[in-house]
């Protein structure tokens, strides 16, 4: 099975960079490659692809804006964004407007190529920086978002990621599958994204 990528990247070393690191990997593919959203937008629609890596400074029409376009466009599209940003309310508008995954240029090949896999499999992969984010920001007492605070399990998890243990390690700690640590953190990105949350969350943000 190939997963089939799209870049959309302007910086032309780095677009560059990863589509050879994925047509070097076995099991992906670099479909096409983008230096600009508004390009991306009218051509990623009608092309055969999986998952789109997005940046979010692009020149024109912002990444984000382009994640929510798109996913207007193809629903079904798994979108991870791969920016420089750690701000939180970067993060939560790009989950509002429909990334499945949030991750940090800084991030090893590796790493990046499981969370590839991961989004293509259902999961909703994150760097360890920004589920430290996730975790500041929920474990944060402010009555806007205390009644919707994730659950022990679900913190439990983020604590993990955000320390940088891997999927696997996860689950061999917590004596639970693979898969159910994906479900954990699938639920986990369902709730930042409900449209009260990302803006109680958002509030929180901005108070800081």
């Amino acid at each position: 099975m190939i997963i089939n990528i799209a870049l959309v990247e302007d910086n032309d070393e780095i677009r560059e960079g990863l589509s050879y690191l994925l047509n070097s990997s076995e099991g992906f593919k670099c479909a096409a490659k983008f230096s600009n959203a508004e390009d991306a937008l009218k051509k990623v629609p009608a092309l055969n692809v999986d998952v789109v890596l997005m940046d979010i400074n692009l020149p024109g029409m912002s990444g984000i804006e382009c994640v929510s376009e798109l996913k207007k466009i193809r629903r079904e599209i798994q979108i991870i964004m791969l920016t420089i940003f750690e701000e939180g309310e970067i993060i939560f508008k790009s989950l509002q407007a429909g990334a499945s995954g949030y991750i940090l240029k800084k991030t090893s090949p590796a790493q990046l190529l499981d969370a590839v896999r991961d989004v293509y499999n259902g999961g909703s992969p994150m760097s360890s920086q920004i589920a430290r984010k996730v975790v500041q920001s929920f474990q944060n007492k402010n009555d806007a978002v205390k009644d919707n605070d994730l659950s022990n399990r679900e913190i439990e998890i983020l604590n993990y990621l955000s320390k940088g243990y891997r999927y696997k390690e996860i689950a061999d700690l917590l004596f639970i599958s693979i898969e159910t640590v994906r479900t954990h953190i699938r639920n986990i990105y369902e709730k930042l994204q409900v449209h009260s949350r990302t803006e109680a969350l958002l509030k929180v943000q901005s108070t800081k």
